[in-house]
């Protein structure tokens, strides 16, 4: 299950109890650990420039569901003094934010892409990260499934938002031989899907849409019934011996 930018510090109109949305959000991150879910994977700003008490809150209502959470950072999680606390907490045994594991068959990679933003906010790897992720997945199968999961999309969506990260290309390119690999981030609030190649990059939502703002601040004007049809899940399936993947978005107020 992938989650991202609780936002938990966040208390303004239109939504005052950001604890509770995210404790919202967890019940259905419990219906589908009954379906079968084993991993949380949450893809940044958990908060936003916390405190330690509301830090502490996000982290207790993700741990109710009872799943291992493998977080990466946004960029409000490490704005001040770099949060070195972030990584204590969130990302044990990788002091910078970037790290990789392996479940089910399955290689997680997670990357930091957001403490050396470019002009426009773009992400950026950095060379000693890139170094380190050419150097990871080397002498694994081809056929082994890789799943990549970082704050700022790796792919350019919009260069004028800052949506797309400066050096991705080079780093999806030590990761195309590999079938197949699904690439997911935060950040943007959007649900969009890209496919190139053997790489499906999926984007979770409500900022604006490209082209309907003159920036990509937070939707304020929302009305009250209309915020549930903007928030959902996607539901993932892959079958094996299928190409590609059967996705479904379902609005939470469908």
């Amino acid at each position: 299950m992938q989650i991202s930018d609780c936002r938990i510090r966040c208390a303004a109109a239109p939504n005052t109890d950001t604890p509770g949305t995210l404790r919202e959000a967890i019940g259905l991150v419990a219906v589908q650990k009954r379906q079968g879910a084993a991993l949380i994977l949450h893809t940044g700003d958990v908060s936003q420039l916390p405190k330690p008490a509301q830090v502490d809150t996000a982290q207790q209502i993700i741990r109710e569901v009872g799943l291992d959470a493998h977080h990466v950072p946004g960029e409000h999680d490490v704005l001040i003094d770099d949060r070195a606390e972030f990584f204590q907490r969130f990302t044990p045994g990788a002091p910078r934010g970037w790290y990789s594991f392996g479940q089910q068959g399955a290689r997680f990679i997670g990357l930091n892409n957001v403490q050396d933003l470019k002009a426009g906010g773009l992400g950026n790897l950095g060379a000693e990260q890139l170094a380190w992720l050419e150097r990871d997945p080397a002498g694994r199968a081809a056929s082994q499934p890789i799943v990549v999961f970082a704050h700022v999309p790796l792919w350019l969506v919009s260069a004028e938002w800052g949506w797309g990260t400066d050096d991705g290309a080079q780093a999806l390119g030590f990761l195309r031989r590999f079938d197949p690999v699904t690439v997911l981030n935060g950040h943007i609030h959007q649900v969009m899907q890209k496919v190139e190649g053997n790489l499906a990059f999926h984007t979770a939502f409500p900022q604006p849409a490209l082209g309907t703002a003159p920036s990509p601040g937070p939707i304020r004007d929302l009305p009250a019934g209309r915020l549930r049809a903007t928030l959902g899940v996607t539901r993932i399936a892959r079958v094996e011996g299928r190409a590609g993947l059967a996705i479904a978005d379902t609005p939470l107020g469908a």
